[in-house]
Order: structure tokens, then sequence, then C-alpha cells
């Protein structure tokens, strides 16, 4: 029964690696509750998947982006703009510190803080040497 519904599906989709990942998508929704489209006949999901590719009752377009979302392992972020950038930039000039100078305090200042709060001592001044 399964090699009838395949050899149905590559009249849909030509490329049987593809065919195998939409139907593969389309039975992991399935076993999330996903709605059948079709009547389930007593059969397992990855079957109901093909038989669902075979009758056109699934939208392959959504199917494919949902493969690759799923595929996807890093999203996408937005890098901040130039424009915000300069006027992070003229802001910190406006509080009379350089923008980088800004950037490494608050680094510095983060360490030390987090420091104190995870119960470490602090660290030793640069003066004196270490025993």
């Amino acid at each position: 029964m399964a090699r009838v519904t395949v050899e149905d599906c590559v009249l849909k989709v030509p490329n049987r690696f593809d065919l195998v990942m939409l139907a593969s998508q389309r039975a992991r929704e399935i076993a999330a509750g996903a709605q059948l489209v079709v009547d389930r006949d007593n059969d397992k999901n990855p079957v109901v998947a093909l038989r669902e590719i075979a009758d056109s009752a699934i939208d392959l377009d959504n199917l494919k982006q949902a493969v690759i979302t799923g595929l996807q392992k890093q999203s996408e972020v937005e890098e901040p703009e130039e424009d915000m950038m300069e006027l992070l930039a003229a802001d910190s000039q406006v509080a009379g510190v350089p923008f980088e100078a800004a950037q490494d305090g608050a680094e510095d200042e983060m360490s030390v803080e987090s420091a104190e709060e995870a119960g470490a001592p602090p660290p030793p001044p640069a003066d004196e040497p270490e025993a």
C-alpha cells in the first residue's frame, strides 16, 4: 500500500529526497496533534502524510517552509543600524567619555560587580605583587 502511495507522490514531488523531507515533516506535525486532512484508515503517520501529499490535500509550500524553519540552527538577529551606533557614540561623547572607553569601562565594572555578587574576593590592586 505504501509503495502505491509513494508512486503517487512522486508525481507531485519529483525529487524523492524532497518527498521524504516533506512527508517526515508532515508526519511530525500529525504526531504533534495536527488535524488530518484524509481518513486514517488504520495507517501510521508517515503513510497518512504520504497520502495527504498524493491527494494534494495539504499546501506543499507551507510544508517546505516548515522544513526549512525546523532545520535552521541560527535565528536571524537584526544588527543595529549605523545611525543607531552614531547616536550611541554621540550620547557617550556628550557625557565626556569616548565611546570605546565607555564600553571598556562597563565591561570592567560588570566583572567586578559579578565577582562581588558571587562572593569571590575582589581582585588585588595592580600595584601590589601577588603572593
